[in-house]
């Protein structure tokens, strides 16, 4: 026969367990899997917004990797495009003003470059768009 120690009756679990789950959420209490826990903080960093010129600067590197990779592409035309998008935001005076079709930029980019040799150049651009249209 095996014996584990287990919690008995009246035992209380520790507070204070230091669990960290991430997000950017303050909670006292937390009911996981029916167990409250307390003292549970989630933190992430929020987007950062970055300058035109450094988004200037992660288009052409994506439009470069885009252009050394193109025959491994299957959605090429749709990538160019969506890089057109955002070069033409870029050029207006006010960038921000086109945030409805830089939003859609940002939904549908990461989907048609994961799992190819662009993926993480892209998800950069995407970030750093979503950051800065706020």
């Amino acid at each position: 026969m095996i014996m584990g120690r287990g919690r008995r009756d009246g035992e209380q679990p520790a507070h204070g367990s230091g669990i960290h789950i991430g997000g950017a959420n303050n909670a006292p209490n937390q009911n996981v899997v029916g167990r409250n826990i307390s003292h549970v903080h989630q933190h992430a960093p929020g987007h950062g917004a970055v300058g035109i010129e450094t988004m200037r600067e992660l288009l052409a590197s994506f439009r470069a990797e885009v252009d050394d990779n193109e025959s491994n592409l299957d959605h090429v035309v749709a990538v160019r495009a969506m890089t057109d998008t955002i070069a033409a935001s870029l050029r207006t005076p006010d960038p921000q003003a086109q945030a409805g079709a830089l939003r859609g930029v940002v939904h549908a980019l990461p989907a048609l470059v994961a799992g190819t040799v662009v993926e993480q150049g892209g998800e950069a651009l995407v970030h750093a768009l979503a950051g800065w249209i706020g």
